[in-house]
Protein backbone atom coordinates (compact mmCIF):
# COMPACT_ATOMS: atom_id res chain seq x y z
CA UNK A 1 0.00 0.00 0.00
CA UNK A 2 2.71 2.24 0.76
CA UNK A 3 4.75 1.37 -2.09
CA UNK A 4 1.66 2.48 -4.35
CA UNK A 5 1.34 5.94 -2.09
CA UNK A 6 5.19 6.71 -2.68
CA UNK A 7 4.29 5.92 -6.74
CA UNK A 8 0.83 8.09 -6.67
CA UNK A 9 3.10 11.15 -5.04
CA UNK A 10 6.24 10.74 -7.37
CA UNK A 11 3.48 10.86 -10.17
CA UNK A 12 1.66 14.06 -9.24
CA UNK A 13 5.17 15.87 -8.74
CA UNK A 14 6.22 14.74 -11.85
CA UNK A 15 3.00 16.07 -13.72
CA UNK A 16 2.95 19.00 -11.55
CA UNK A 17 6.50 19.64 -12.52
CA UNK A 18 5.73 18.99 -16.00
CA UNK A 19 2.83 21.35 -16.08
CA UNK A 20 4.95 24.47 -14.49
CA UNK A 21 7.47 23.95 -17.50
CA UNK A 22 4.67 24.16 -20.64
CA UNK A 23 2.97 26.92 -18.56
CA UNK A 24 6.39 29.13 -18.17
CA UNK A 25 9.02 27.59 -20.54
CA UNK A 26 6.97 26.65 -23.00
CA UNK A 27 5.59 29.86 -24.52
CA UNK A 28 9.68 30.55 -25.28
CA UNK A 29 9.99 27.84 -27.68
CA UNK A 30 9.11 29.13 -31.10
CA UNK A 31 7.36 25.66 -32.75
CA UNK A 32 5.95 27.32 -36.09
CA UNK A 33 2.11 26.23 -36.89
CA UNK A 34 2.12 23.95 -39.32
CA UNK A 35 0.96 20.24 -40.22
CA UNK A 36 4.41 18.09 -39.71
CA UNK A 37 4.49 19.27 -36.36
CA UNK A 38 1.18 18.78 -35.41
CA UNK A 39 0.95 15.52 -36.46
CA UNK A 40 4.35 14.82 -34.75
CA UNK A 41 3.05 16.39 -30.96
CA UNK A 42 -0.53 14.11 -31.80
CA UNK A 43 1.29 10.74 -32.82
CA UNK A 44 4.67 10.89 -30.81
CA UNK A 45 3.08 9.89 -27.71
CA UNK A 46 1.45 6.93 -29.60
CA UNK A 47 4.15 5.80 -31.09
CA UNK A 48 6.41 5.70 -27.34
CA UNK A 49 3.93 3.69 -25.82
CA UNK A 50 3.75 1.39 -28.99
CA UNK A 51 7.26 0.99 -28.28
CA UNK A 52 6.91 1.08 -24.99
CA UNK A 53 4.91 -2.04 -25.15
CA UNK A 54 6.19 -4.11 -27.34
CA UNK A 55 9.47 -4.00 -25.73
CA UNK A 56 7.89 -5.40 -22.63
CA UNK A 57 6.26 -7.79 -24.29
CA UNK A 58 9.45 -8.93 -26.03
CA UNK A 59 10.96 -9.36 -21.99
CA UNK A 60 7.96 -11.19 -20.92
CA UNK A 61 8.39 -13.66 -24.12
CA UNK A 62 11.49 -14.60 -23.74
CA UNK A 63 10.80 -14.92 -19.54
Amino acid sequence: MQNQLGFVLKLLLLSALLSVLIKYAGPSLLIPATATNALIIVLLPIVIIAIALLWRFQAQKQN
